[in-house]
Parts: C-alpha cells; structure tokens; sequence
C-alpha cells in the first residue's frame, strides 16, 4: 500500500529516472527500448502494454517465451482510497521464493525513494 498519488509512482514505474531511484543501478530508454543496467549487466526491456497512471507492462527482449512479461498495476481502493501496487513477474517455481524476497527489497526501496 502506498500513501501517494497514482502521478507520482506510475512516474517511479514508468520512467528511466523514475526506475534508476528503485530498481536498478541505472536505466535508459532509445529508440523505444530500456536499459537496465545491475552491477555492470545490462538487460534490454520494451513496454507492451501501458496505460498512463494506471498499468505498465514490460517483456524482456532475449526471454524466449511469448507470454512472459513483468508488469507494475495500480490499483485503488475506492472506498478508502489506497492505492496499491501489483507486482505480476514470471519466474520458475524453485525460483518463487528468491523472487518474492527480491521483490519486497526493491518495493522497500521505492517507498523510500517516494518517502514513506
């Protein structure tokens, strides 16, 4: 849950300096692509879905199957107001775990990047 406005994360989401404050060392876009870059490893993503403020939808370039994707989904709560994030990435099931905890760490790192 996060106590900000859908503007202000979808940007932290959607962005390559939005997403170089939380999910990677540093992140570009050219030519419709983004660069993620970890300690010195790049990995090339492009968007496949997107829409502003609500979802976001990224597929790998060199991961071989068709129906993979990682994806940030806002979704708020219209009785209180909360907004929340959804997390959709595909791993393998020995993976789930490593992945999950990975995921906490790097949502950690976003509400303190927003500060909350």
């Amino acid at each position: 849950m996060f106590n900000t406005s859908p503007r202000v994360l979808y940007n932290r989401l959607s962005t390559p300096a939005g997403l170089s404050e939380w999910f990677a060392d540093d992140v570009n876009l050219k030519n419709g692509l983004y660069s993620f870059e970890w300690d010195g490893n790049e990995q090339y993503a492009e968007v496949i879905s997107k829409k502003d403020n609500k979802h976001i939808r990224f597929k790998w370039i060199d991961d071989d199957e068709d129906d993979t994707y990682f994806e940030f989904k806002l979704q708020k709560d219209e009785l209180t107001g909360d907004l929340a994030l959804l997390v959709t990435d595909f791993v393998t099931q020995d993976e789930i775990a490593d992945a999950s905890d990975l995921w906490d760490k790097q949502i950690a790192e976003l509400k303190h990047a927003i500060g909350l």
